[in-house]
């Protein structure tokens, strides 16, 4: 598998290409590292809420593992969808909370954006920005010029989450998109989650517009591919690892851009959203948090319709109603085990894998770890 991105093309066949057990992250089973994904990867493309931090508490071990990787000769990235803020403000954000980071450690969908309109506009183009004062800057890096009303003729709207986003604002980049401005979003993401819960993410104020204009906007965020592409760039990664805890945004970025995942469980998606990914979504890795990176995962092998790992046996039953699974040793490798033998079928259902993901002790998207009970 290839890699293709402003820095060229990369190697991103992962760990077992040499061994011949290789698969794509779209695989039928999770793949398997004999060392730790810290020194397989030169680049951990990490996103934040949900797998660094949760709200406003960073989440256990994060820090730990990340500075235990980096000694290992991991770099790393924060690639965030929100735009609202610049990367200094992210890392500064960051730092408080025990991970050190600088500003050229955070790569935004404002910035890919900017670089997306860069590249379709002259120098010194006008672009209306709806949004916050991240957007602003990233333009302003690019050789572009923020404008804030549709009288000042811009070439392009521009789109990002701001939580003080006005009606005037959004009536402004509405009307410039009716006059033929291009109309870029920075994501599309539906909601935004909050220590209140999931409130209104800029995929939802985006609809505003299209629903005024019948425009849809070329967006920049994950899933699509040019956040990506902006990360790789930045950080000149040869062998790039996307660590996310959200199957549609992250994983799914990474299986259309062609790099390895890992799917850690300290945020949205659950075990049982990882036993029933769908093919476009699924990670190459599995692991309860970051300190994933720092272990080998072990291979998921297939045979006789069951599938491995550990002391973990798991496989469907004669009538393909049930998903069982037999054995004892780590949670997570039986969670494995269930994806090899889940992921194959394609039709295995939420209460056809909820008994054995009770076993596991994974019940309601809680991630359980150490041992469970044989």
């Amino acid at each position: 598998m290839t890699h293709n991105g402003d820095a060229g093309v990369t190697d991103a066949a992962g760990p077992g290409a040499a061994r011949g057990t290789a698969t794509t992250p779209s695989a039928l089973a999770p793949r398997g590292c004999a060392g730790a994904l810290s020194e397989a990867y030169d680049v951990a493309l990490l996103d934040l809420d949900g797998v660094v931090y949760v709200g406003s508490a960073v989440v256990p071990g994060a820090a730990e593992a990340l500075r235990e990787a980096a000694s290992r000769g991991m770099r790393h990235a924060f690639v965030t969808n929100n735009a609202s803020r610049t990367p200094a403000a992210i890392a500064a954000h960051l730092t408080r909370l025990g991970v050190p980071a600088a500003a050229s450690d955070v790569v935004t969908s404002g910035q890919a954006a900017a670089r997306l309109l860069a590249r379709r506009l002259p120098a010194g183009a006008r672009v209306l920005v709806v949004g916050g004062n991240g957007l602003r800057i990233a333009l302003r890096e690019r050789g572009l010029r923020p404008v804030s009303a549709a009288a000042e003729r811009p070439a392009a709207v521009v789109q990002g989450f701001s939580p003080d986003l006005s009606y005037a604002l959004l009536a402004e980049g509405a009307l410039a998109v009716t006059n033929g401005a291009l109309f870029v979003a920075s994501n599309a993401d539906i909601t935004l989650p909050t220590a209140r819960g999931a409130e209104m993410g800029n995929g939802s104020l985006v609809q505003a517009i299209v629903a005024a204009t019948g425009q849809r906007p070329v967006v920049a965020g994950k899933p699509e591919p040019p956040l990506h592409a902006e990360a790789v760039h930045r950080t000149g990664a040869k062998r790039p690892l996307v660590v996310g805890d959200r199957l549609d945004t992250d994983i799914e970025g990474a299986v259309r851009a062609g790099a390895d995942s890992l799917l850690v469980l300290t945020g949205v998606s659950s075990a049982a959203d990882a036993v029933l990914a769908p093919r476009g979504q699924r990670p190459s890795y599995l692991a309860a948090d970051l300190a994933g990176l720092l272990e080998p995962h072990p291979e998921v092998t297939t045979a006789d319709g069951a599938a491995r790992c550990g002391g973990w046996t798991a496989r469907l039953d004669d009538d393909g109603k049930r998903l069982g699974l037999t054995g004892s040793g780590e949670a997570i490798d039986g969670l494995r085990a269930l994806c090899g033998a889940a992921w194959p079928a394609g039709t295995v259902t939420a209460a056809m894998a909820r008994p054995a993901l009770a076993e596991l002790g994974f019940a309601d998207g809680d991630s359980a770890d150490g041992d469970s009970a044989d």
